[in-house]
């Protein structure tokens, strides 16, 4: 017997259709950056199949795992559609790896800042040039930095609106849907990777660690976001000016 979802779960979903619906309504054109990640899979298969106005796009930039190449394949077969993806631009990428070498990041968190930039920062600018805002699948339970999120705020960094709509599901949530839906994942979850980037900067994690602590591992944990999520948010309240 399939598993079905919660009437709780049932809620959250249409409460994350409504507000991507509210978003195309009030900003017009909308951007999905899809980390392919297992929130991505929840996130797709809404707007894909609710709000296919919103686009989608992804970033390779160049250093993902198999897995994750593997399952945008598959992600595409089953909705007939495609991601746009985005590449970061060969000549920043060729002058980063002449000055720093190919895995510097290892060595400074400026350096790991420095490739972030090259290879997912720019690449992501890039993309959402034209929109009034983006979505995002971050979750509050993910790191304190995430926990300070609002659904809807204006991301001052970037010069839009951004809209997170499943900031307050659960880890168990996101699975629930998956399962229910039988939605394609990345196998490495099942190998203890709950958060997935670039390969040489992701690890399983062990039984109690943070679902963060799988990403540039060798850092100290404050510093261990790529620059998307700036630290200081303000609410789309305080910011409606700036539309």
């Amino acid at each position: 017997m399939a598993e079905l979802l919660t009437l709780e779960l049932e809620h959250k979903a249409a409460a994350v259709r409504d507000l991507l619906t509210t978003a195309v309504r009030e900003h017009g054109r909308v951007v999905y950056a899809n980390s392919l990640g297992v929130e991505a899979m929840v996130l797709t298969d809404i707007i894909w199949t609710h709000v296919p106005e919103i686009d989608i796009f992804t970033i390779d930039t160049g250093r993902l795992h198999e897995e994750t190449y593997a399952l945008l394949n598959r992600l595409q077969h089953r909705y007939g559609r495609r991601i746009k993806v985005v590449y970061p631009d060969a000549e920043e990428l060729g002058r980063l790896v002449t000055s720093q070498g190919v895995n510097a990041f290892f060595e400074s968190v400026e350096a790991r800042l420095a490739c972030c930039r090259v290879r997912k920062i720019e690449p992501f600018r890039r993309a959402i040039a034209g929109y009034k805002a983006w979505v995002t699948g971050v979750r509050r339970e993910q790191s304190p930095v995430r926990a300070q999120g609002q659904p809807v705020e204006w991301d001052e960094q970037h010069g839009l609106y951004k809209i997170s709509p499943l900031l307050d599901w659960t880890e168990q949530d996101v699975w629930h849907y998956v399962r229910a839906r039988k939605l394609p994942y990345n196998p490495l979850h099942d190998r203890g990777f709950p958060s997935i980037g670039c390969a040489p900067c992701t690890r399983a994690i062990e039984p109690g660690e943070s679902p963060r602590a799988g990403r540039w591992w060798w850092e100290q944990s404050e510093s261990r976001e790529c620059g998307l999520h700036p630290r200081v948010r303000r609410p789309a309240a305080n910011a409606v000016s700036r539309a």
